[in-house]
């Protein structure tokens, strides 16, 4: 056997996952050949064995499945996919149904197919450590649990205690799992598991009353009732609708993991388990599964592993760092370093708003303490690492300062220079702008291959991505540097070169002004932002106007063209833009903050916002022809042909950052595995000809040159 160790001693048989050359255990082919041999072993020497312990030689317990091979299957392998999860799932069953003790020693993270593997053992004992996690992400991946997790967890939790485990992928720690049962003891470290495991052995080694799960036993009860229990059928019966609501059609994943829960439980465990296996064969297979797979797992993990940091430079955490700008974007960067630790001054140019801007984080802190998820003492030392200032030289020996000052390039080249020299040598100065291209604003630096761009989208303790823009000077050190102070937040970096509006921003102005040119078209508000909804996109684009303001968007739109005409040249504003700026200008419609934007928004809390009912008699034309799917394509494609633009103009490095961005940046829906995966899981030659249709029909922003087309092909991810 590769993959796994196997010794009998003193009558204990311990198999121990130890994959050759890898940091961590998976479910590859060959470790399910040695699989099959080491059951077989063990079933061989069964009269010597008094307990089995099942135990790892890597720093993680086990890690899952083998995710490249299954991007590499194809639509056919469906029985092949259904044979390997029985043959498996055959194995754990023989194990655990032999009579004899098993232990499971969880020295770290069992994830997916990892804390499958762990739930063979009768008594799983774990490491007492709060970093460490277990659980079934599939769901988040496109997947189901196939190893026997679904049917496992839906008998040891419930129907619904089961739920949010299976359907939502929640993920827990060692103290939570043994408050639910789902671990029986915890030990200080992992020198404690051994010992722990004998214990347990030397006491249920008796074959009068042989080892076995609980639902092996005659009296077994599922937690909470079966669906035939009338209580529980009455949830039953909504939640299907209730998930549909929030899948919106568009995730098989979750409806085939509630398929499989809801029909196991009305059968015997064996067949619970074929019932399992046959949704995984189907679900895995699909586009969305690989789609997420892709982006969510080997994207994301290139990108959290560095794959766009410069090499060769050491790590880096800024001790000290100044935000420049007190409003919802510097006060909630502000929070997102006060609660990881780092020291830092928030400045604004009068007392009253840098105490506002503190007051935020305040806030958002004592909304965690009510949780129970912070402590008094940990809100108390979190505000205290924020000086909320006027001055200027508190903002001395800072490693970095950030300016998220209003999106104008005279005021952020004027508070460049007047607090760029309280840097402490060897600091770097960044710019949250979301638009102005990074090389202008670099000219008001006294070092500007020490100016960088980091994007943060609001509200930055919720959102995950941040932007970093390389501007034409910068420095390796400096793009390593803000690559390492974005993962200290526990962020996601993409790296992105300069240009006006980089990635996101120029992306997401597609996507709205592709809803306002609808609009202006003569199509139905309401269609457009049904179309949006429907595509998987969080809100329509005429809703996310009015959160961003219309008016932000007539400041940039003027900006871009101040800046065209410094150039000898004229700015061609697109029709959804020309709507737009006759809202903010002709109708007064600034947007939601300004009191209304393309929707009214009710005074007393509580009301429901409702669309403007200007937009039908001002806009609205019953001659136009429409149809929703066409209006789902043109805000999915115009995103994705704009990105695949970036890519083939450098503004993006990679397919990982454009999947990524658009995902977690603009809410490109997740089941597409974002805008680049969208191409691909649609294949670049049926992409093309929708493309061409799409551009006859409703203008050039849709159109594909060749060169993007070979860009397109060039970055074809291969598995």
């Amino acid at each position: 056997m590769k993959t796994i160790q196997y010794a009998l001693q003193d009558g204990i048989a311990t198999v121990t996952f130890d994959a050759p050359d890898a940091p961590v255990n998976t479910m590859s082919q060959q470790w399910q050949d040695d699989l099959d041999e080491v059951t077989a072993r063990i079933v061989q020497q069964k009269d010597a064995i008094r307990g089995i312990i099942l135990a790892s030689a890597k720093s993680t317990f086990f890690a899952g499945a083998n995710l490249k091979a299954l991007m590499r299957s194809q639509p056919s392998d469906g029985p092949r996919l259904f044979a390997d999860i029985e043959r498996m799932k055959k194995n754990f069953r023989t194990l655990e149904t032999l009579g004899k003790p098993v232990v499971s020693c969880l020295n770290g993270a069992a994830l997916g197919g990892g804390w499958e593997v762990a739930l063979v053992g009768h008594y799983r004992v774990a490491v007492d450590d709060p970093k460490i996690r277990f659980g079934l992400p599939e769901v988040t991946l496109g997947l189901i649990p196939a190893a026997s997790g679904i049917t496992k967890m839906t008998r040891l939790l419930g129907l619904l205690g089961a739920q949010p485990y299976i359907l939502e992928g929640r993920l827990f720690d060692p103290r939570e799992a043994l408050s639910l049962g789902l671990v029986q003891a915890l030990v200080p470290d992992a020198q404690g598991l051994r010992p722990a495991a004998l214990a347990w052995i030397a006491t249920h080694d008796s074959s009068a009353a042989p080892a076995h799960h609980p639902w092996d036993g005659k009296n077994y009860r599922m937690p909470g009732g079966t669906p035939n229990d009338p209580k529980l059928a009455g949830a039953l019966s909504v939640a299907p609708a209730v998930l549909k609501k929030t899948t919106r059609g568009l995730y098989p994943a979750p409806e085939a993991a509630l398929a499989a829960m809801v029909e196991g439980a009305q059968v015997d465990f064996d067949t619970a388990l074929r019932i399992e296996s046959r949704y995984m064969a189907q679900v895995a297979l699909t586009p969305v599964a690989k789609a997420m797979v892709n982006t969510f797992f080997f994207n994301l993990n290139a990108l959290k592993s560095g794959q766009s940091r410069p090499p060769n430079i050491a790590r880096y955490r800024p001790q000290k760092v100044g935000i420049l700008g007190a409003g919802m974007m510097g006060a909630g960067i502000a929070y997102a370093q006060a609660s990881k630790g780092i020291t830092t001054v928030l400045k604004d140019v009068s007392q009253d708003k840098a105490d506002a801007g503190k007051a935020m984080s305040a806030k958002i802190s004592q909304q965690r303490v009510d949780k129970g998820v912070m402590t008094l003492d940990e809100q108390t030392a979190l505000l205290a690492r924020i000086t909320a200032s006027v001055q200027p030289a508190d903002l001395a020996d800072c490693d970095l300062i950030i300016e998220a000052v209003f999106e104008s390039r005279a005021l952020k080249a004027q508070v460049t220079q007047e607090t760029e020299p309280f840097l402490t040598p060897g600091g770097f100065f960044a710019t949250n702008t979301s638009t102005l291209p990074i090389s202008s604003l670099a000219t008001a630096s006294a070092r500007p291959e020490k100016f960088i761009g980091i994007h943060f989208f609001s509200p930055v303790h919720k959102m995950k991505l941040v932007e970093i823009i390389r501007g034409p000077q910068t420095d390796d050190e400096t793009v390593a540097r803000a690559y390492d102070y974005v993962q200290a937040l526990g962020k996601i970096p993409i790296l992105v070169n300069d240009a006006r509006g980089f990635y996101t921003s120029r992306t997401f102005g597609t996507f709205v002004m592709e809803g306002a040119a609808m609009l202006g078209e003569g199509i139905p508000a309401a269609a457009i932002e049904n179309a949006g909804i429907q595509a998987g996109m969080p809100v329509g684009p005429l809703a996310v106007l009015d959160e961003t303001a219309l008016s932000l968007s007539v400041h940039v739109l003027n900006q871009t063209r101040a800046d065209f005409a410094a150039e000898g040249k004229t700015y061609p504003a697109t029709p959804g833009e020309l709507l737009v700026e006759r809202m903010v200008k002709e109708f007064r419609r600034s947007g939601r903050a300004a009191g209304g934007g393309f929707y009214d928004y009710p005074l007393e809390k509580g009301g429901k916002k409702s669309l403007w009912p200007q937009l039908k008699p001002l806009f609205e034309q019953p001659q136009t022809l429409w149809n929703i799917t066409e209006l789902k394509d043109r805000l999915l494609y115009r995103q994705a042909v704009e990105t695949a633009r970036c890519l083939n103009e450098g503004v993006l490095g990679s397919v990982a950052e454009a999947n990524i961005g658009s995902i977690f940046g603009i809410g490109f829906p997740a089941w597409t595995g974002g805008a680049m995966q969208f191409i691909y899981g649609m294949g670049l030659e049926a992409f093309s000809t929708r493309c061409e249709a799409l551009a006859a029909k409703f203008g050039t922003g849709f159109a594909l040159s060749d060169a993007v087309k070979e860009t397109i092909r060039q970055h074809q991810p291969v598995y």
